[in-house]
């Protein structure tokens, strides 16, 4: 009867507060349920300069990397698969004409690719690289350190060469959404405009290695992976390996 006799606003207001309570409450748990760090290592909550700085804190202090992806340059195109490590790298590069691998133990340089890369020479002739192509056809061939050719093959086996000019953003950071890079969780960072100076995906799970990088101005798309797995490397046996005898042809 009491509350009968209250004014409809004071009961009207009583009943309002605990809806209002449980929505308030409901919105708090829906909050966070959302939040996109949870069970994460955290470094999403960072800001892009930390978070680039920890991902490449990871990626030096790494044993070994596999890199794969598209490469674009003023001098073309290339599409590389490489494993690398401190003492060497073993991997396959792909340019507009031909495909060749790569292995490097140490110091000692060495390339294998079909009969049609060596017919390329510009030897020419039936004494020229012609002839022997057939002979070098899927052998090891040693480069020697000498050649032209030498260091510029060899910086597709350098891990820190390839992870220091590879990962390189332009411009100002900003963080961006949180994506996936085959099934583990990253936070993206971008540099420039619209990421117009290059994005990198940083793990969200374990290590915050790189996973996926976007070159500035479309100069390609490499994925890391493999971090911290080793891999065998050693020189190809004598019978797999030949000598090419003379300079080798411009990749």
């Amino acid at each position: 009867m009491i509350s009968s006799l209250l004014p409809v606003r004071v009961r009207a207001r009583r009943a309002a507060l605990p809806v209002a309570l449980c929505a308030g409450l409901a919105a708090a748990l829906t909050a966070c349920g959302s939040d996109p760090d949870e069970g994460t290592n955290g470094v999403g909550k960072l800001s892009a300069t930390e978070i680039e700085n920890k991902a490449r804190t990871a990626a030096d202090g790494a044993d070994a990397v596999r890199l794969s992806g598209t490469l674009v340059s003023k001098g073309g195109s290339y599409k590389i698969d490489m494993r690398l490590k401190g003492s060497g790298g073993t991997g396959t590069v792909t340019s507009q004409k031909s495909t060749f691998g790569l292995l490097r133990v140490g110091d000692d340089l060495f390339l294998k690719a079909d009969a049609g890369f060596w017919s390329h020479s510009g030897s020419g002739g039936s004494g020229g690289a012609a002839s022997a192509a057939g002979k070098l056809d899927d052998k090891y061939v040693k480069v020697p350190s000498g050649d032209p050719a030498y260091q510029q093959l060899r910086g597709f086996t350098e891990k820190a060469v390839l992870l220091k000019g590879m990962l390189g953003l332009q411009g100002a950071l900003s963080k961006g959404d949180r994506a996936e890079v085959g099934k583990v969780r990253t936070v993206r960072i971008a540099a420039g405009k619209d990421g117009e100076g290059g994005t990198l995906d940083v793990a969200l799970q374990g290590t915050p290695y790189p996973l996926r990088f976007e070159r500035a101005g479309g100069a390609g798309v490499l994925e890391l992976a493999d971090w911290n797995k080793d891999f065998p490397l050693a020189p190809p046996a004598k019978g797999d390996t030949v000598d090419y005898g003379q300079q080798l042809p411009k990749t």
